[in-house]
């Protein structure tokens, strides 16, 4: 069965760091096209970072830029989400998933599994 398993949230302050984890089973990651998502309370889910298959290629989202990293992992299976310079606006549940399509310009989308999220808060 495939699955996406996220962990690495927590409290952090603003202008503090987090790393989070998606630890894929039962398909090969280097192979999928793999987003990051995060859904604020009373917000809709925001797709904030892509990467594509294989190659590596990336999308990120304006609201993210320069500030997150996505990463992989492939002896791991496993891809990361690097999040530094965090703000309050970026609290909120962040899920990975398994999407059909990618575009460098625009981001992924026709998610087919999700991870069961991780709650980020950043607060004083």
């Amino acid at each position: 069965q495939l699955q996406l398993v996220e962990s690495g949230g927590g409290l952090v302050q603003p202008g503090g760091s987090l790393r989070l984890s998606c630890a894929a089973t039962g398909f090969t990651l280097e192979h999928s096209i793999i987003g990051w998502f995060r859904q604020a309370p009373g917000k809709e889910r925001e797709g904030i970072l892509c990467i594509s298959s294989s190659s590596g290629s990336t999308y990120y989202a304006n609201s993210v830029k320069g500030r997150f990293t996505i990463s992989r992992d492939n002896t791991k299976n496993t891809v990361y989400l690097q999040m530094n310079s965090l703000k309050p606006a970026d609290t909120g549940l962040y899920y990975c998933a398994v999407a059909q399509w990618y575009n460098k310009n625009v981001g992924c989308g026709r998610v087919d599994y999700w991870g069961q999220g991780t709650q980020v808060t950043v607060s004083s």
